[in-house]
């Protein structure tokens, strides 16, 4: 986690009446570290799917036949990398997934089926730290991915010189 993250995660945390009671008492790195770790319900799109956990997955792939050449090629080029996988956070992949899977009902529900796969639930700190409106219908951002760690926590909620931060400094 950036300094910039840190300090704006510090902000986020005094505006949460969880998350602030946990600068009343000294030694709380742990218990902060293990909230902010913690899931929440705020659903952001994943930043890595791969093509397996997709097609092995609810996948219909009677559809893939009924594909045009050029929303076939698409959909093959997307995962055309090393780690065969897409990041459904980039509105350009998001907007080749409806490219390919469109028009008739069976199509749309290849999408959604497709969906389910590049969303999921942002722990505490990425929720604090994310961008839109957390819903499953439109998931937010995440700027900051991953789980926050013992020295972040610590930072969190203690100064240089080993005081308690406060909401006002």
């Amino acid at each position: 986690m950036t300094p910039a993250q840190l300090t704006l995660l510090r902000q986020q945390l005094f505006l949460d009446p969880i998350a602030a009671a946990f600068f009343q008492t000294p030694g709380n790195a742990a218990g902060l570290q293990n909230y902010l770790n913690g899931a929440s319900t705020f659903v952001v799109w994943r930043t890595a799917v791969t093509q397996d956990e997709i097609m092995q997955n609810g996948f219909d792939w009677t559809r893939v036949d009924n594909l045009s050449i050029g929303a076939a090629r698409v959909w093959e080029w997307m995962f055309d990398n090393g780690i065969k996988s897409i990041n459904p956070s980039k509105a350009n992949v998001r907007a080749g997934i409806e490219a390919v899977w469109k028009g008739t009902a069976a199509d749309l529900a290849v999408r959604a089926a497709v969906y389910v796969h590049c969303k999921r639930f942002a722990t505490m700190a990425e929720k604090l730290l994310a961008t839109g409106t957390g819903l499953d219908a439109n998931p937010g951002q995440s700027t900051f991915v991953g789980e926050v760690t013992p020295v972040e926590a610590a930072t969190l909620i203690y100064k240089d010189d080993g005081t308690i931060w406060t909401a006002g400094g």
